[in-house]
C-alpha cells in the first residue's frame, strides 16, 4: 500500500488516500482507498461503465504507466465510467488507448470510500507507474493527490511522477 498525497496548494480536507497496487504480466489491479470525513467528498453517481473524457474534472483515479516511447492514463471514475490514453510524449500525440472497459468496483462506508480497478497495460509498458486522485467536495473545491508532485502546479503527467516500479509480475 501507497500513500498519496495532496499537492501543497490544495487542501487534503482532513482525508488520507493510499492506493494498493500490484501487476501480474499486463493487468494493472489497483484498489484506491480515501479515508477520512467521506461524507464530504462529491462523487459522482453510478453510471454506465463507458469511456468518457474530461473525468479528471471532479472526483476520479487515475493511474499512469511509462512506456518504451511516451506513456499511458487511465481515468477511472466512482460512477463507473473511465477513459484510457497513450501520449507518445509528455502531453504530446494523445490517442485513444484501445482495451476492453476495465473492471470497477465502487465501495462506500462511513469514512471509507474505496475503487477497485484492473486495467490492462500497453504491451510495451516499461514498469514504471504514477498514481494520482483528483477529489471533489461538496463545496466545489478540487484537491490533486499523487505519489509525487515535482512541479510548482499540480501535474499527473510530469515524467518525475512516475515513481513506483514495479517488476513484471508482482503479488
Amino acid at each position: 500500500m501507497v500513500a498519496l498525497t495532496p499537492h501543497p496548494s490544495t487542501p487534503s480536507a482532513g482525508l488520507q488516500v493510499q492506493v494498493q497496487v500490484r501487476r501480474r504480466d499486463r493487468i494493472l489491479s489497483l484498489e484506491y482507498r480515501v479515508t477520512g470525513p467521506v461524507a464530504a467528498l462529491r462523487l459522482p453517481p453510478p453510471a454506465e461503465r463507458t469511456r468518457t473524457d474530461g473525468l479528471w474534472r471532479s472526483s476520479c483515479f487515475e493511474a499512469f504507466a511509462g512506456r518504451r516511447v511516451g506513456y499511458a492514463e487511465y481515468n477511472l471514475s466512482p460512477s463507473g465510467a473511465w477513459a484510457a490514453y497513450g501520449f507518445d510524449a509528455y502531453r504530446q500525440g494523445i490517442a485513444p488507448l484501445e482495451q476492453p472497459a476495465p473492471v470497477l468496483v465502487m465501495r462506500q462506508a462511513a469514512e471509507t470510500v474505496v475503487l477497485t480497478a484492473d486495467v490492462i497495460l500497453p504491451p510495451d509498458a516499461d514498469g514504471r507507474i504514477g498514481l494520482s486522485a483528483v477529489i471533489e467536495t461538496t463545496d466545489g473545491a478540487l484537491s490533486y493527490w499523487a505519489l509525487a508532485h515535482p512541479a510548482e502546479k499540480p501535474d499527473f503527467h510530469h515524467p518525475d511522477s512516475f515513481v513506483l516500479t514495479l517488476p513484471e509480475t508482482s503479488a
